[in-house]
């Protein structure tokens, strides 16, 4: 939905906490955002598919169904962009909200600059050219359409795999991806279970990309979850 003088960006926020909606509301609101709030899996269903906002901030502890299952909903009409709150401890929920096509997350308790943070990452990624073949961020180039890729000043050459695998990361550039996401699209779902495997090639990926290897600021690890390409000017 696009945004004009008239609207400011809309985010629904879904928690059935009534101090953490006032809490994220205040936030966003004064921070230039409008925010509908939901108490409930089903009200946030229904407050997504009615207001239609830019972006989702949904808890995944609901009294009605589950965090995880509003998302399923969601995305079988939408793609607006999902940001998960969780508690710590829920690793597994985690990668299931993201399996199931959340864009990121954040543990609770969690800061608001942070929170904010992340809110502006998911939507310049939801503004970016569907199609566009070239891709920049923090000093990494690439052209899709011609197949190469720049970083640290000059040409990489990359093996098939290594490119399947930034190019996956590209494409959803600012998302989280969990270790089963893509070893399913790159090494087929047989692959899943070898994360030791694409361990691996992360660290190849880096040696190429990134100006330190030991501390990448492009390619970033999601403790126990997976990966995420960031989007840096």
């Amino acid at each position: 939905m696009a945004t004009s003088p008239e609207h400011p960006p809309r985010l629904v926020v879904i928690d059935d906490e009534p101090q953490i909606r006032r809490l994220l509301r205040l936030a966003l609101e004064s921070h230039g955002y409008e925010a509908v709030e939901a108490a409930s899996g089903q009200e946030g269903v229904l407050a997504v598919a009615q207001s239609r906002p830019e972006a989702v901030v949904l808890d995944l502890l609901l009294p009605d169904c589950s965090g995880v299952e509003v998302i399923r909903r969601i995305r079988e009409w939408s793609e607006v962009p999902i940001l998960v709150l969780s508690a710590l401890g829920q690793e597994r929920e985690k990668v299931s909200a993201l399996d199931a096509g959340a864009d990121d997350y954040l543990t609770k308790p969690f800061g608001v600059e942070e929170l904010l943070a992340r809110i502006r990452v998911m939507l310049r990624r939801a503004l970016r050219p569907a199609e566009s073949p070239h891709f920049s961020s923090g000093g990494l180039e690439i052209d899709l359409s011609a197949r190469r890729v720049w970083a640290k000043g000059e040409e990489l050459h990359l093996t098939a795999t290594e490119y399947a695998l930034l190019r996956l990361f590209v494409r959803h550039a600012g998302k989280v991806l969990t270790h089963r996401q893509i070893l399913q699209e790159v090494w087929g779902p047989k692959a899943v279970e070898q994360i030791h495997y694409l361990r691996v090639y992360i660290g190849r990926l880096r040696d190429k990309i990134e100006a330190d290897p030991a501390r990448p600021l492009l390619l970033l690890t999601e403790s126990g979850v997976g990966y995420r390409l960031a989007l840096l000017d």
